[in-house]
């Protein structure tokens, strides 16, 4: 018996799919998604979520898309958030992008993977991209005011990402000899800011 299609608004059902995609795809892992399977829970016919997406890859693109939007507004909320200046605002985003990453495992594994993949979606890239250009522009201002030293902006940020996203691995994984995540993140604020002061 066909399933009776729910009166979705139109782009609620895109919500409502991407939401429990993500959910899924934290309880089971990306081999866990189906867009069948994500019709029946959401209660609408098969065919539906082609109308939003065409097939199993363009909904892992779009999680992933709106993963790295979240991201980078979750990033954007707590420097904003942060006193106003660079070192502050560096520990805030560190902190920031270490809590994201522990609730948001399978996602945040999901959204670099898309994003590196070769031929990877340009919309992928382009929201990938933006959470690391918040980052470079946070090194160039504190350059700017003298905070410190000189050296390729888009490199620290780079490094620093790295090492952010490192302690979230091993925080993920158990691996920190029982420290807590939070003074981790930041005393390696702390050293790697210290470490540019002296550049």
């Amino acid at each position: 018996m066909p399933v009776a299609e729910q009166p979705y608004h139109h782009g609620s059902l895109r919500r409502v799919l991407l939401a429990r995609a993500e959910s899924t795809l934290e309880k089971d892992g990306v081999d866990g998604l189906s867009l069948r399977q994500l019709a029946r829970e959401a209660g609408v016919s098969h065919a539906a979520p082609s109308k939003h997406f065409r097939d199993r890859q363009a909904l892992l693109d779009a999680l992933a898309e709106s993963g790295f939007l979240r991201l980078t507004a979750a990033l954007e909320r707590a420097v904003e958030e942060a006193e106003p200046h660079a070192r502050a605002r560096f520990a805030a985003l560190a902190g920031a992008y270490v809590s994201f990453a522990l609730a948001h495992r399978e996602l945040l594994a999901l959204m670099y993977g898309n994003k590196h993949a070769p031929g990877a979606a340009s919309r992928v890239v382009e929201a990938g991209h933006a959470s690391m250009d918040l980052t470079v522009r946070i090194v160039a201002e504190a350059q700017a005011a003298g905070d410190i030293g000189p050296g390729d902006a888009s490199r620290i940020a780079l490094v620093a990402f790295a090492t952010f996203h490192g302690i979230a691995t091993l925080a993920a994984g158990g691996m920190l000899d029982g420290a807590p995540v939070d003074e981790v993140v930041t005393a390696a604020s702390d050293t790697f800011w210290r470490g540019l002061a002296q550049a």
